[in-house]
């Protein structure tokens, strides 16, 4: 292997970050199921789904009250790719989360890394623990991508000569920035994704507001659509009483 010349160094620049629901074992009669046993002992799918305003009025009444093994009794993997820094936050989850990201040990780590979009506000005001974020300059966007790009340029460019030379790739990859893209898969249940959205994201129906980074908070969006689909009632109940996880 030979250092790339530097008019064939190519690199990807992107703003966005990919989630998919790769499997899962989740439904609101999970929810159910769990909960019921507690005073009718074993039931069947069809005795837990056939009063549905009951079901209903149960989910949200364990949510209101905080009673929050039920919602732990279901499974939900999601393939995530993203900046490094999203990873670092991600992983202060850490009860009923499992991770498997990529390893820089064992493959060579592609040149892809993060610039941020146009809609991404660049500018912090305020003080700590009192601050907003407002949209910068058309200047200071453009100094943000260019150097950022000379910045990937170069620690890709050295991470290539390292291995070049020989030298292991788990010590190459330290000249790599946070904002590499990498990898991994994320299992979670319903009550673990509760405390990761109502901490990674804002939104209007939240009793405790949150103050998420926006390149975490547009993972948990994503989340939050698939989960959607596969526990409306849950998530129902979860907006009714102030996105606050049981």
């Amino acid at each position: 292997m030979t250092p790339t010349p530097d008019d064939e160094f190519k690199i990807e620049l992107r703003s966005d970050v990919t989630v998919e629901l790769v499997k899962h074992s989740a439904a609101d009669s999970d929810v159910l199921f769990a909960a019921r046993v507690s005073t009718a002992g074993e039931q069947s799918l069809d005795e837990l789904n056939k009063d549905p305003e009951r079901s209903k009025g149960l989910i949200n009444f364990l949510m209101r009250d905080r009673h929050g093994s039920p919602f732990e009794h279901n499974s939900m993997t999601f393939f995530i790719s993203a900046p490094i820094f999203v990873f670092r936050e991600f992983m202060r989850h850490r009860v009923g989360w499992s991770y498997n990201e990529e390893s820089g040990r064992y493959r060579e780590l592609q040149p892809v890394f993060y610039v941020p979009g146009a809609a991404r506000k660049l500018v912090q005001q305020g003080r700590p623990g009192k601050y907003v974020f407002v949209e910068g300059s058309a200047e200071q966007h453009e100094l943000t991508a260019r150097s950022m790009e000379e910045s990937y340029r170069q620690a890709y460019r050295t991470y290539q000569q390292m291995l070049a030379q020989g030298i292991a790739r788990e010590v190459a990859r330290s000249v790599l920035p946070v904002g590499l893209y990498s990898s991994m898969y994320a299992t979670c249940n319903a009550r673990s994704l509760m405390h990761f959205l109502g901490l990674r994201t804002q939104h209007e129906l939240a009793k405790v507001p949150s103050f998420p980074q926006r390149e975490i908070e547009m993972v948990g969006e994503q989340m939050e659509a698939a989960w959607v689909e596969l526990m409306p009632l849950t998530h129902a109940a979860f907006n009714t009483n102030g996105r606050v996880a049981p």
